[in-house]
């Protein structure tokens, strides 16, 4: 599924998720890591020979550079329209300037190419008070996009219809951190960890619009043989017909996706909207009760999202 593909990864540390994906993109891909720190950097880089070794590759098929994920610009070994896949995993909610950040994936990713990340986000804005607190920023929670402020930012960023793929609560378990929050007047302010993926395609649709298109998985992507899911709301069974919008069907049929299915229907009838296509919290976690207050509850979702 990834092979030979370009994998550009923000925030990659001492590479882990790097060396994981160098050797899902085999020796014809390539995986770029950018970092900040240059002492997470000068560890990445010490294994390169090993992993190159382990995996049998000729050469490496791996790249780091030091710099600031929201200046990609500043690295010249990226270009427009070079890339297939970005991964991160919860650094974006760590940058100030979180539209040059998705400005600059925009424009790095080829057409039908994805941002594919995992963060952390909030159910209401959080107050400057909070997101200027050294603890809040310690736990990596001030920096908390409302989930709907990023929806929108994503759209201006041109990523006109964001996928959620899994999401759950995140609990705090620092007293000092649930007294901050307490003292500010914001105790019903609540932070989730969702994964999301954002694909470049220019002609997807603000909302899912019904052409009455469908498709049907054919079980061919490795570890997916019995059904496949795009996101938190389309898991596709093998041999099914699965009626799609117009967003869907251009997601597997202008991306790598296209040969593992077969496509119904074109363009030639509008139906309107897709019925759920709303504007509600969309993190079916927060739909579970937290302890101590009234129609809310607190256990964490099962599966959840992918922010560590």
């Amino acid at each position: 599924m990834l092979e030979g593909k370009t994998v550009l990864d923000l925030g990659c540390g001492a590479g882990r998720d790097v060396y994981i994906a160098s050797q899902l993109v085999g020796e014809g891909g390539k995986v770029i890591g950018v970092d900040m720190t240059k002492e997470q950097l000068e560890v990445a880089k010490k294994y390169q020979d090993y992993h190159t070794e382990k995996f049998g590759y000729e050469a490496p098929n791996v790249e780091f550079h030091e710099g600031l994920i929201e200046k990609l610009d500043d690295i010249e070994s990226l270009e427009d329209n070079s890339v297939d896949i970005i991964i991160s995993n919860c650094v974006i909610n760590l940058c100030p300037d979180k539209a040059a950040v998705l400005k600059s994936c925009h424009r790095l990713l080829k057409p039908g190419g994805e941002l594919y990340f995992s963060d952390v986000y909030a159910n209401r804005r959080v107050p400057q008070s909070l997101v200027e607190d050294e603890v809040l920023w310690g736990e990596c929670l001030s920096g908390a996009l409302y989930w709907n402020d990023f929806q929108n930012l994503a759209k201006k960023c041109e990523f006109a219809d964001p996928r959620l793929v899994e999401d759950s609560r995140i609990t705090v378990d620092s007293a000092k951190v649930e007294e901050t929050i307490r003292k500010s007047g914001n105790e019903d302010l609540e932070f989730f960890s969702a994964t999301y993926r954002l694909f470049k395609i220019d002609e997807l649709e603000p909302f899912c619009e019904d052409y009455g298109q469908a498709v049907i998985y054919k079980g061919t992507i490795p570890r997916f043989e019995s059904g496949y899911s795009l996101d938190d709301h389309h898991y596709m069974e093998t041999g099914k017909i699965f009626p799609v919008c117009g967003n869907t069907y251009r997601m597997l049929k202008d991306t790598r996706f296209e040969e593992h299915f077969e496509f119904i229907g074109n363009w030639d009838k509008h139906y309107g909207i897709f019925d759920g296509c709303g504007t509600s919290i969309p993190y079916s976690s927060a739909s579970i009760p937290l302890e101590g207050k009234t129609g809310k509850g607190s256990a964490p979702a099962s599966g959840g999202g992918g922010c560590c």
